[in-house]
């Protein structure tokens, strides 16, 4: 996890970066630059199907139909 910010002379713009790592090639992989609130849906998500594994619990449902589809 990183903060990357740009910036433009008339609005800044910050993202939370994610980088998921090398593919199986060993070639740079996948990242992510989300927003504060996407960074945040994300976590909770994350946490939320940690807990569920855990529990042994199927899935939380449908994704919602706004927003970040993680």
């Amino acid at each position: 996890m990183r903060c990357l910010r740009l910036a433009p002379a008339d609005r800044p713009i910050t993202r939370v970066t994610l980088d998921v790592g090398q593919d199986q090639g060993g070639e740079p992989g996948v990242w992510a630059a989300l927003t504060a609130d996407e960074a945040r849906d994300l976590a909770r998500l994350l946490l939320a199907h940690a807990g569920l594994t855990e529990r042994g619990t199927a899935t939380l449902g449908s994704p919602r139909k706004s927003g970040p589809s993680f």
